[in-house]
């Protein structure tokens, strides 16, 4: 890793300042004009805005949310022209082309955070670091700062190296990965249509610190869905039966949809989040909200658990005579990496020093929309692969999440830069 070693302090300097300014999907405007101005001073092609995605699927977008980002990030101090090139979106494509015949390959780094409140004691690395959140209810809880700065450090690599390289080498910076909401529109937008091979990794999960895990197969497919429900109000005690519950709808279609009969043939999983309804104690509610998923072991099972959740959710608006809106918001597929693209990984993987155990797993139960850009890459022949570099971490999504980033990072960036020099190395 001599030779990397030069990447580091600034990999780490930007994960650091990354993880101070947390954004949630599809406001991540501050981390995107980082990542822009600085693969363009590299010398990266970019493409962004609403290039960058098939709007129709670009899914979870909500507006005023967005609105509300892009008025924090210029009174902080973002450049104006630069938010309105990128029309509303967030996210990067870099693209460095070498001039010489080869394949192309494409990585994927996501941008975004959770809506968790940091712990800001001494319990959390950032706090003892001095580098937690700045933004109240925002964190970095699953290490998507450290991907952005992992993939600017091997932009730079690449860009100093580019002598040694062949073919085309695209790096997606991914808005939106949290709800599996901003993959999908770049899977849609046909820039990963001339790709060869793709490679996706993340930081925690199962391995821990000094391992990496290959996923040969794994993660749930999901659809994530938004329902609301809008009745009729009315006196409750005088005249009820004017009335229509837009809150019993959705607490009939809530318990319906948790008894769904598990598929037989895969794993399967359904969660009511949230449930937000009615007006007062002495009024026939008008309005309920609903925000939950479905997951299985598939497309076909997924397809499956969301049919008969739409159906729970329809009929219990027809049965309230209630009206009923349905969006869905996010969505994501099932994995299997290719074999030549697992042992790629594994070969170069078992030669970094530091790393001390490589292992393939298949019972990952989690989702992971980095699924759609590998399915969209393997529906015309490339191929590809996803895996885990470990850190010893509290729990994902939890207020006390850390990476030891001196540590995890180097190794995955080496796993990285090797991979790149197996696929377009001279």
């Amino acid at each position: 890793m001599n030779d990397l070693s030069a990447y580091i302090p600034e990999m780490i300097e930007t994960r650091r300042y990354l993880h101070r300014i947390p954004e949630i999907a599809w406001t991540e405007f501050l981390t995107s004009e980082l990542v822009i101005k600085r693969v363009r001073e590299l010398g990266f092609k970019t493409i962004i805005g609403k290039a960058l995605f098939n709007e129709e699927y670009a899914y979870g977008r909500e507006d005023d949310v967005i609105e509300k980002a892009q008025k924090r990030a210029l009174s902080m101090g973002m450049d104006p022209k630069l938010l309105e090139e990128m029309q509303g979106y967030t996210g990067c494509m870099a693209i460095w082309e070498t001039g010489r015949d080869g394949p192309v390959t494409a990585f994927r780094f996501d941008m975004d955070c959770i809506a968790v409140e940091e712990n800001h004691d001494e319990t959390n690395e950032a706090f003892v670091g001095g580098f937690d959140s700045t933004f109240p209810g925002l964190m970095h809880a699953c290490g998507h700062d450290g991907h952005t700065a992992m993939g600017l450090a091997f932009a730079r690599w690449i860009k100093d190296h580019a002598d040694s390289l062949k073919g085309t080498i695209k790096l997606v910076f991914q808005p939106a990965e949290e709800g599996t909401k901003g993959a999908s529109g770049i899977a849609e937008s046909g820039l990963l249509d001339d790709v060869d091979y793709f490679i996706g990794g993340h930081v925690g999960m199962d391995p821990k610190l000094h391992e990496l895990g290959i996923i040969t197969k794994g993660f749930l497919s999901t659809t994530k869905i938004n329902v609301s429900y809008t009745g009729k109000p009315a006196h409750a005690g005088a005249a009820g039966q004017e009335g229509r519950n837009a809150l019993m709808a959705a607490c009939s279609a809530s318990m319906q949809i948790m008894g769904i009969a598990r598929h037989g043939q895969g794993n399967t999983a359904v969660n009511i989040g949230t449930l937000h309804a009615g007006e007062g104690r002495n009024v026939v509610p008008v309005h309920a909200k609903m925000e939950l998923e479905v997951r299985g072991a598939n497309d076909q099972i997924c397809k499956y658990m969301q049919e008969r959740a739409l159906k729970m959710i329809k009929g219990s608006a027809e049965s309230y005579d209630v009206g009923c809106d349905i969006k869905i918001m996010g969505r994501a597929t099932n994995v299997v990496s290719d074999p030549e693209m697992c042992d790629l990984i594994r070969e170069v993987a078992t030669a970094v020093p530091g790393i001390n155990r490589v292992f393939d797993y298949d019972t990952i139960t989690s989702s992971e929309d980095c699924s759609l850009l590998i399915q969209k890459v393997q529906s015309h022949g490339g191929k590809a692969v996803f895996f885990y570099y470990g850190c010893n971490h509290n729990g994902h999504h939890k207020s006390d999440f850390e990476i030891q980033d001196t540590e995890s990072l180097p190794l995955g960036f080496a796993v990285f830069v090797g991979a790149l020099k197996k696929t377009n190395g001279q």
